[in-house]
């Protein structure tokens, strides 16, 4: 009988004009979101490109400087002496921290659109350094970019809203419902049909053009590692966020209500999860964890600078107290240094400035802390986070690289202040660090995408059975 069912409502469909529509408006918009998610992406990878070529000619450059200098003995100013361990650690051999694009990037962009891909490193103080905000227009940065991810979290529930909302009452309100339970066969079986035929269809569509644009995008820039296992997880949270608007359907549905109502009551349901929870939470984080003020944090960074800079010997003497080994057995030779007195200067900055910072991060992570719990209210957040995470462009990712560019700052400068304060001169580049991104194991990324499917998997199971519970007191006949 089920299968009677399947080919009987897939047949029904097939002659409803209606459905082809909303099934090329679904196609057209999954195409459409991959497309502009790539173009984004090609424009980010050619920026990163753009500047790992400048690092490259510049650094042939230098070593050209260098081996020049070393055998003429000619003389340059200290400022411009790229054989010089402060000059070149601080101005001429800066390196970039680079944050490739995840393997799904294009899926979902995500944070990608407002947090740097590429910080500049030197032996300055971290919080002086920084990587320059491209000028964008403030409405797109508020309301995100159309991508796969959009289409999927906003767009695919309406079309799941379009084909469920009179999913009986249509038959009902034209008299067909009766004649069709005639058979032997009963209203939650009737339900199940219809809702596989219109899962299926969906899903199909929206998993089919996803593949087709993944593949255009593999074939572009290659394979990313993990690829495989980030692509069955995408799968597999759209196919548990379609089934639980479809249980939402049937629940909705069994209500007994006309077409107007139901479709009512599954928009307000739509606009509730999808946009105003939400909404609400992101109110609810600022309210209660306030991310205190970056200009504030700009102005300590500012005054500790001054500060330092005008005690920079004092600053130096200090330094050289708590690193003896560093002093090179001569700390009032070393305390007219200029590069040493820097060193020190960026010392006290960081200093000055953690609490600053300390303060800034312990909020942002108890704002992550609340975030992560307060996701559970709406699929929809629960979708943006797994789907940020596979494409890359989450804020687990970003902290990662953030932790990744500490450590190599740490590297750059270790590497340089024996070399400021010995008065050693470089002969060659090929002992300067390099950054070298590690990216996050997969295992991890597929443990937090897990906990998002179990999390809409869950509610599904719940609202279907009792959707199809309440089923068995549907009105045949309209009241």
């Amino acid at each position: 009988m089920i299968a009677r069912i399947l080919r009987h409502d897939w047949k029904t469909l097939r002659a409803d004009a209606t459905v082809w529509l909303v099934a090329g408006i679904a196609a057209a918009a999954v195409g459409l979101g991959a497309w502009n998610g790539t173009r984004w992406v090609q424009a980010q990878q050619a920026t990163l490109t753009a500047v790992a070529s400048e690092e490259r000619e510049r650094y042939a450059a230098l070593a050209r400087d260098i081996e020049d200098l070393t055998r003429t003995g000619r003389r340059l100013s200290p400022f411009a002496d790229p054989r010089l361990p402060a000059t070149f650690g601080a101005r001429r051999g800066t390196r970039s921290a680079v944050l490739p694009p995840g393997p799904l990037a294009a899926f979902s962009i995500g944070q990608s659109d407002l947090l740097p891909s590429a910080v500049p490193v030197s032996t300055e103080a971290r919080e002086l350094g920084g990587a320059p905000a491209a000028l964008e227009n403030p409405y797109r940065l508020l309301v995100g970019r159309f991508d796969l991810a959009f289409v999927v979290i906003y767009l695919f529930p309406l079309l799941i809203i379009g084909l469920t909302y009179n999913l009986l009452s249509g038959e009902r309100e034209d008299g067909t419902l009766a004649l069709v339970l005639s058979q032997p066969v009963t209203v939650g079986t009737l339900v199940a049909g219809k809702v596989a035929v219109r899962l299926a269809l969906l899903l199909a569509l929206v998993l089919g053009t996803a593949l087709v644009a993944l593949a255009a995008i593999v074939s572009w820039q290659g394979a990313g590692p993990g690829l495989g296992v980030r692509v069955a997880l995408w799968g597999l949270v759209v196919c548990a966020y379609g089934v639980l608007w479809f249980a939402l359907g049937v629940l909705v549905v069994s209500r007994g209500a006309g077409s107007a109502s139901t479709a009512t009551v599954l928009a307000g349901t739509w606009l509730l999860l999808v946009v105003l929870i939400p909404a609400l939470a992101g109110v609810a984080v600022n309210a209660l964890y306030p991310v205190p003020s970056r200009v504030q944090m700009v102005q300590a960074i500012r005054e500790a600078s001054d500060s330092a800079s005008a005690n920079g010997s004092a600053l130096l003497a200090r330094y050289f107290e708590e690193h003896p080994e560093l002093a090179g057995g001569d700390p009032a030779a070393a305390a007219g240094d200029a590069a040493a007195i820097r060193l020190a200067v960026n010392d006290a900055v960081e200093r000055d400035v953690r609490p600053v910072v300390d303060a800034y991060e312990r909020q942002r992570r108890r704002q992550q802390a609340l975030i992560e719990r307060l996701r559970y209210l709406s699929p929809a957040m629960l979708m943006q986070d797994a789907l940020n995470d596979l494409a890359g462009t989450g804020t687990t990712r970003y902290r990662h690289f953030s932790a990744e560019v500490d450590r190599f700052h740490a590297a750059w400068r270790a590497h340089f202040t024996p070399l400021i304060l010995g008065r050693t001169r470089l002969q060659s580049l090929e002992a300067v660090p390099m950054f070298q991104y590690r990216e996050e194991h997969t295992l991890a990324v597929a443990t937090r995408v897990m906990s998002s499917v179990a999390g809409l998997s869950v509610p599904a199971v719940i609202l279907a059975w009792l959707g199809m519970r309440r089923l068995r007191r549907y009105p045949v006949t309209a009241g």
